[in-house]
């Protein structure tokens, strides 16, 4: 469980450590919208930032998300994360600026939208509650979807964002589902008919037996 979210997190700080120790700068390999060179941002993009600021407040909530995917969701916690990632830099390519969209932002969005659209399409009092706790922590990312932030890829964030309502909703039948409960019938329920009238059993009569006096 704690395994892809820690290597995940660990091949942040790798990328980044390896620009800082060696001097590269690896922007040039992130979401070049709608350029055939730009294409390969799909599959490096997420691991590449541009400071240790921009590393750090992608690192945490990736993390937790990852660990509530990977817990809850385990059956299909992989389609989730790499599909997933796969179409939200898709729509990125298509969508965005032209500049380049790089970090791990798009991926933290598509995991937030499909850990909390999934509780509420599930009806599962478990998953619900992981919901609210994931809105109550990270409600404010909502408003990031939105171009109220100079420098900021609000349309990696939108499509990360729809991605994961696309996906809680075509896995909502797939992995943990409520379970439905049946009740035992007793012998009480047996007094009442199908219409809910009382309906009390019928005593059998005493077969004849030989009285002595």
């Amino acid at each position: 469980m704690f395994r892809v979210p820690l290597c995940v997190v660990f091949c942040m700080w790798f990328v980044y450590w390896i620009e800082i120790k060696f001097g590269y700068n690896f922007t040039a390999y992130g979401v070049y919208p709608r350029t055939l060179g730009g294409l390969k941002g799909i599959l490096f993009s997420p691991f590449i930032h541009g400071d240790t600021r921009h590393l750090f407040n992608n690192s945490i909530p990736v993390f937790v998300f990852l660990l509530l995917l990977f817990y809850f969701y385990q059956s299909i916690s992989f389609s989730v994360l790499l599909f997933g990632s796969l179409i939200s830099g898709v729509l990125t390519w298509i969508i965005g600026k032209e500049a380049y969209h790089i970090g791990m932002s798009g991926v933290v969005y598509l995991l937030f939208s499909f850990i909390f659209f999934s509780g509420v399409f599930r009806k599962h009092f478990r998953l619900i509650a992981v919901s609210l706790i994931v809105i109550f922590l990270y409600g404010s990312m909502f408003w990031y979807i939105f171009p109220v932030e100079k420098g900021v890829s609000w349309e990696g964030h939108l499509s990360g964002l729809l991605t994961g309502l696309l996906f809680a909703i075509l896995y909502k039948n797939k992995g943990p589902q409520q379970k439905a409960y049946t009740f035992t019938q007793t012998e009480f329920d047996l007094l009442f008919d199908a219409n809910g009238n009382f309906n009390p059993p019928q005593r059998e009569e005493a077969e004849d037996q030989e009285i002595l006096e």
